[in-house]
């Protein structure tokens, strides 16, 4: 159905445009459009430069635009350890200490309710499939 929804203003756009470029004179040739014909190479050797004032030449930009994101932060170097009460996720299997998704660890020992001392790593890049949390994978869990 989205194929249809995508398909149909396309093809309305291209008869459209069919129908313009097919008008012409009474005798079947085409109109002209009012563009001048190319009647010579471009100059390899353009008069405007930066320092020319007749016709001045924008310099390429130094800075990236407003709003534009900046590289990425890698995650921080060493083991990070938090500590306590666990709670379930909305979805199923999913476990959330202090806003981090719990990724691995002792499922005997990481359960909705207990206070844990866990150490890891924050992945923030990584892709799970619960929809809440930064990810944190856990290399040892022990109960606090």
């Amino acid at each position: 159905m989205r194929n249809l929804r995508l398909a149909v203003p396309a093809l309305v756009v291209c008869a459209a445009l069919s129908a313009c470029g097919g008008q012409g004179g009474t005798d079947g040739t085409a109109t002209p459009t009012g563009a001048a014909p190319v009647t010579s190479q471009p100059n390899p050797n353009p008069t405007n430069s930066p320092n020319d004032p007749q016709n001045p030449v924008d310099p390429l930009p130094t800075k990236p635009p407003k709003g534009t994101p900046g590289p990425t932060k890698p995650p921080p170097a060493g083991d990070t350890t938090l500590t306590g009460t666990i709670q379930a996720g909305v979805e199923p299997n999913c476990l959330l200490l202090d806003g981090n998704l719990l990724i691995g660890g002792p499922r005997d020992v990481l359960k909705p309710g207990a206070r844990v001392t866990v150490t890891g790593r924050s992945q923030p890049g990584m892709m799970t499939t619960c929809q809440q949390g930064t990810p944190f994978v856990v290399e040892a869990a022990r109960p606090a």
